[in-house]
């Protein structure tokens, strides 16, 4: 594929393709900004656009070549996650998902994963956020979920620890 990856000074290695749950989350929550300000070129897999339901300008709908991996992990995940697992596989890139099983069989298949908390980290990094803090709550508030666990090592990681 002659498409380059980019993530700013993050990992020049490769970039995302993901699944709709981050961009939902991210959506709702006010937050979608931050992918194409650190993920260039984002590929989307065309049942998580369909999942999303609008096309964006900075990202570029791509099936996966493999259909018989995509089948193979539908048994596993579902249909959006199952494309975007092997698009990433595929391409070699990094993966944004949230889903606990999902992540777990992402890995299994090779594929490096990055959360939506992995995302607010990243932008604070990058100097696109101050904090975390309140974004994590902003997310909550539209009702994506976060274990208490998972936003007690986000904020350490983020050096805000309560």
């Amino acid at each position: 594929m002659p498409l380059k990856s980019c993530t700013r000074n993050w990992s020049l290695e490769g970039t995302c393709g993901r699944d709709s749950t981050c961009l939902i989350g991210l959506e709702r929550a006010g937050l979608l900004f931050l992918l194409p300000a650190l993920f260039e070129p984002l590929l989307i897999p065309p049942k998580v656009q369909e999942e999303f339901g609008v096309q964006r300008e900075w990202w570029i709908v791509r099936a996966p070549a493999n259909i018989a991996a995509v089948e193979t992990a539908r048994r596993v995940v579902d249909d959006g996650e199952a494309e975007a697992i092997v698009l990433a596989q595929e391409q070699g890139w990094r993966l944004i998902i949230d889903d606990k099983k999902a992540r777990a069989y992402a890995r299994q298949q090779g594929v490096r994963v990055i959360g939506t908390l992995g995302v607010l980290l990243k932008a604070k990094q990058e100097g696109l956020i101050p904090v975390v803090k309140p974004l994590i709550e902003r997310l909550q508030a539209t009702g994506f979920r976060i274990t208490p666990a998972l936003q007690r090592e986000a904020l350490q990681l983020a050096g805000e620890e309560e």
